[in-house]
């Protein structure tokens, strides 16, 4: 049977050590995880981390280019059967809503067909703020799927919405999206 691959897109916040966990719950759950990260995600946890627990390249550069027979950004594009952008801060919500293509993250993003799912998470009054709104509903309209944030006590010290949704609930979420898509094609 063939591995789902998952493309984990990962933006700066606090909340990157979780998608380090959500690597691991992916790769333990069956799926080939690869993930990319921005720059500013890089200032919370290195690279080797996700390499380690996804046992794939990590992505950063988009002039980088692993491997001379493919653009690693439309390869990574079209490799991916889903994708996750997990933690998305405002800064990528923002650049996505507006088709910006100025980092790896993005420029993949919009060479991608894959489905893509986007978990935001940040402080309650940011998420909570008629500019991410209006980007968030804008990339509703554009078909992209949300994970919503959960509500308790966040990095800033309030409490509120704006945590990222745990790696195991997410986890349980890519399982079922791809038992669903097992179901319907018949296999």
């Amino acid at each position: 049977m063939k591995k789902n691959n998952v493309l984990l897109c990962v933006s700066g916040g606090i909340a990157v050590y979780k998608a380090v966990a959500l690597v691991s719950k992916l790769s333990q759950a069956g799926f080939n995880v690869k993930v990319l990260m921005t720059a500013s995600a890089q200032k919370f946890v290195t690279p080797l981390s996700f390499q380690v627990m996804s046992k794939n390249d990590v992505f950063y550069d988009t002039f980088d280019e692993k491997d001379s027979n493919v653009i690693a950004h439309i390869d990574l594009a079209d490799w991916a059967d889903l994708i996750i952008v997990a933690p998305a801060t405002a800064n990528v919500i923002a650049k996505m809503a507006h088709g910006m293509a100025d980092d790896m993250l993005t420029t993949t993003l919009l060479a991608a067909t894959a489905p893509v799912w986007v978990a935001p998470a940040m402080n309650v009054h940011m998420y909570e703020h008629p500019a991410v709104l209006r980007n968030i509903n804008q990339l509703h309209e554009d078909g992209i799927r949300f994970i919503e944030p959960s509500e308790g006590f966040l990095a800033c010290g309030y409490v509120g919405k704006g945590r990222l949704e745990e790696p195991e609930k997410i986890t349980e979420l890519v399982v079922n999206y791809f038992h669903h898509q097992l179901g319907s094609d018949g296999q």
